[in-house]
């Protein structure tokens, strides 16, 4: 064989291999990473006992509707653990509009039924108004509930409720979601429960920079022998800075796990949506003029010439207020 039936040869296979790259690439699909939005409904195998659903109607049909949650699809990001590992499995590699329904085993579901999770504990742990069963109660750092009480003791199931339940997924993607605020947004609400408003902006930040060396990266002074090393010189440069701006709600404010975990929440945010920071931002409404009330009928926000004009106008003297104070401290 010519050395030119040889290349022809090896350029036919690099093609070859070109196009089946191309085809598996075409069929992989969805993988982890990607944010998809999907709408399903869970329910438990046995008892037919809603687990969650995305379906208003399923929502009301239910009586959950009424919690005060948001029933729409939702976005996630798969591989992260946002639905049960079995679920995630059976999205990765489909397409958008592709729907299924997966069984999850109560073991990688909320877990087998273990007995000794259930405990004996004297009733005075438990605060008088959830001393009857079916009462979620918090004892010594665990979460349990009340399955019987009588007298002075309590047995606590400290299971989930639904351990050892196998869990039949039903679920449709309804898009690919490549709209970074949407992905946040999406994130937000599998964090804390809520979806807050936010965007995304690039700013100009004045950023401290350390100075370059020299090109032949050395200093123009040799430092005598024994000198300290010169401390790094920085200068101040405008930089390019995408920012996730998010305005808090008093509902997220007060929210045990944002207050606890923003750091880390932030942190995740920046890293799987791209951007360089993230801004919350906090807004206080005014109050119409009304002012701060004090201990005058509302006055206490006044400047001192505001209180000496109200005073003037309710026809009452300074000068005596002072001295029956003054009489009633003696």
């Amino acid at each position: 064989m010519t050395e030119e039936q040889e290349a022809e040869l090896e350029e036919q296979a690099d093609d070859v291999d070109e196009e089946v790259d191309e085809t598996a690439d075409e069929a992989d699909g969805l993988q982890n990473g990607d944010f998809v939005e999907i709408e399903y409904t869970a329910y438990t195998v046995e008892g037919e006992q809603l687990v969650d659903t995305t379906d208003p109607d399923v929502a009301e049909e239910e009586g959950v509707d009424a919690q005060g949650q948001e029933f729409k699809p939702r976005t996630i990001s798969l591989g992260e653990g946002h639905i049960f590992e079995g679920v995630e499995e059976a999205l990765t590699g489909s397409e958008a509009g592709d729907s299924g329904t997966v069984t999850i085993d109560s073991e990688d579901a909320f877990g087998e039924y273990d007995a000794d999770n259930v405990e004996t504990v004297s009733a005075e742990k438990i605060a008088e108004d959830d001393r009857h069963p079916g009462a979620n109660v918090q004892i010594d750092g665990r979460q349990g509930y009340i399955s019987t009480i009588i007298g002075g003791r309590a047995r606590v199931d400290f299971n989930h409720p639904l351990a050892g339940e196998d869990v039949e997924y039903e679920y449709e993607i309804v898009d690919v979601v490549d709209d970074r605020e949407q992905q946040a947004a999406g994130l937000f609400e599998m964090y804390l429960g809520l979806e807050p408003e936010l965007w995304i902006e690039t700013d100009e930040v004045e950023e401290e920079v350390p100075v370059e060396p020299d090109e032949d990266g050395e200093s123009s002074e040799e430092p005598d022998e024994g000198d300290e090393p010169a401390e790094p010189e920085f200068e101040t440069e405008v930089v390019e800075k995408e920012t996730l701006y998010l305005e808090a709600t008093p509902q997220m404010t007060m929210d045990q796990q944002w207050m606890m975990g923003k750091q880390q929440i932030g942190q995740d945010i920046i890293e799987k949506i791209g951007v360089d920071r993230v801004i919350v931002q906090e807004v206080i409404d005014g109050m119409g003029g009304m002012g701060m009330p004090g201990m005058m009928g509302g006055m206490g926000g006044m400047g001192g010439g505001d209180i000496e004009e109200a005073l003037e106008d309710a026809d009452v003297d300074a000068d005596e207020i002072v001295e029956e104070l003054e009489g009633a401290e003696e």
